[in-house]
């Protein structure tokens, strides 16, 4: 019987389109079917919204900021509008600046380069490297991952309450984790770090696909996001919050757009005059069909309806976390116990199986697409696994033979477009595996576990 079957409303189950739904992969058992693309978390698909809205401006591309022509001055008001919708979808408040970035990795480097020079950060050790490894030129504290959210809270307000001399300050922590799914406790940390007088703070890449992200409202001094993961095309990213801080800094980078006025001195050198908004840290031509991308995104989930989004995903959660569950070899992953709220991101081991084994058996038998390896948390993974932060085990690159043991988790995600096959495809493939093992033989090739294509089926 389906796990959807039970659904007391079935309207919660229609996801919204988006590109490749329909694309079908070959199996190495022969024939083909649809991909099941369960690694969001990673990179989700583009919404067909957004890839429409951008196939229509596209023939009216032009340079922002820089020309008098009429596709020029029709693309910069397209990017002005864009800042503007992303500053509404994030509740920005009066005076806070939204720079346009490459990624939520882009977005933490630029404000690493801008925080006071005797800036104290405080970072969990349960932080993607993107929020955990910026942070070159500030004095860092680590926080050992917390189990409960009111130990995480707990935890900085110690840290916090420690800290001398009390100079600048900033709290650097996820929304919803990249491994476990589990929200954290934002508005709580937000008060205890602004209470010790420290700044915050939020990467919201995995949070803000799946849940409403209101700055005022959370009251956190920044927010990082990533497009790739807001049913947007790649290579465009946002930081948006305070300015000051922004503003007093020299620019993340130096070129055309981050100055005003530039001019040569009687000594021979160059005198420049930096922009005080956002442009001062968007040298060059800005990625405008990113940008444009990420602002239809954030249109499309609004009108979408978080409420609808949010109790959708649930569902799907609910119903991957019911068939694990079933499958007593499988252990999956978490910081705060099951009763921890989450997004559509769930990791887990299997009793007996190389996790980049597992991972290229449910490719290659069942079309099924996940993340093995230690999704670029190292620290975090070691804890979750109990092993010893020396222990050897590299993120995408696990050194173990198929069916050895290794320092690596699977990782399954989802979110607004994951049709009810996909789940309800990934549950029977992971309890198939686990009853009867895999169809194929499998090796090692360049670090990854793939299917022995001269191999006979088992």
């Amino acid at each position: 019987m389906s796990v959807f079957t039970a659904a007391a409303d079935q309207s919660l189950c229609v996801p919204l389109p988006v590109l490749g739904k329909d694309v079908t992969v070959p199996l190495v058992t022969g024939g083909e079917v649809t991909y099941a693309a369960l690694d969001y978390a990673a990179s989700a698909p583009a919404l067909q919204r957004v890839w429409d809205d951008v196939a229509a401006y596209a023939p009216y591309y032009g340079s922002v900021h820089r020309g008098a022509g009429y596709l020029s001055q029709l693309s910069t008001d397209l990017f002005e509008n864009s800042r503007a919708t992303v500053a509404e979808f994030l509740g920005c408040r009066a005076g806070d600046q939204v720079i346009f970035t490459r990624s939520t990795t882009d977005s933490l480097n630029l404000l690493a380069a801008v925080v006071p020079a005797d800036c104290q950060v405080f970072v969990y050790e349960t932080e993607h490297h993107a929020s955990l490894l910026p942070w070159r030129d500030a004095r860092v504290t680590y926080l050992n991952a917390p189990r409960t959210p009111a130990q995480a809270v707990e935890t900085l307000e110690r840290a916090l309450a420690d800290r001398e001399p009390y100079g600048p300050a900033l709290v650097c922590v996820t929304g919803a984790s990249n491994v476990t799914g589990e929200l954290w406790p934002v508005k709580e940390l937000a008060a205890a770090a602004h209470a010790h007088g420290a700044r915050i703070v939020l990467d919201a890449a995995q949070l803000a696909p799946h849940h409403p992200v209101d700055i005022a409202e959370l009251d956190v001094d920044w927010v990082a996001f990533s497009g790739h993961k807001l049913y947007a095309p790649f290579g465009s990213g946002v930081l948006a919050g305070r300015a000051d801080w922004l503003q007093e800094a020299e620019p993340y980078l130096a070129g055309g757009g981050a100055s005003r006025k530039v001019a040569r001195r009687t000594d021979g050198g160059v005198d420049v005059e930096w922009h005080s908004t956002a442009a001062r840290h968007e040298a060059g031509s800005p990625n405008v069909i990113g940008v444009y991308s990420i602002a239809s995104a954030c249109k499309a989930l609004t009108e979408a309806g978080f409420d609808n989004l949010v109790a959708r995903e649930q569902f799907l959660v609910d119903a991957v976390r019911t068939g694990l569950a079933e499958v007593p070899e499988v252990k999956v992953l978490s910081l705060f116990g099951d009763d921890a709220p989450r997004v559509g991101v769930i990791s887990f081991v299997v009793e007996g199986w190389n996790s980049s084994h597992f991972a290229a058996a449910l490719s290659a038998e069942y079309g099924i697409g996940v993340r093995d390896g230690l999704f670029c948390a190292h620290p975090l993974v070691r804890t979750l696994l109990g092993s010893d932060p020396q222990e050897v085990g590299e993120c995408g690159a696990p050194e173990a033979e198929p069916g050895e043991r290794s320092l690596n988790a699977i990782r399954v995600s989802f979110g607004a477009g994951t049709p009810d096959e996909h789940i309800e495809r990934f549950v029977r493939a992971v309890k198939e595996l686990v009853c009867e093992g895999a169809q194929w033989k499998y090796r090692t090739e360049d670090g990854r576990c793939v299917p022995d294509r001269g191999a006979a089926q088992l």
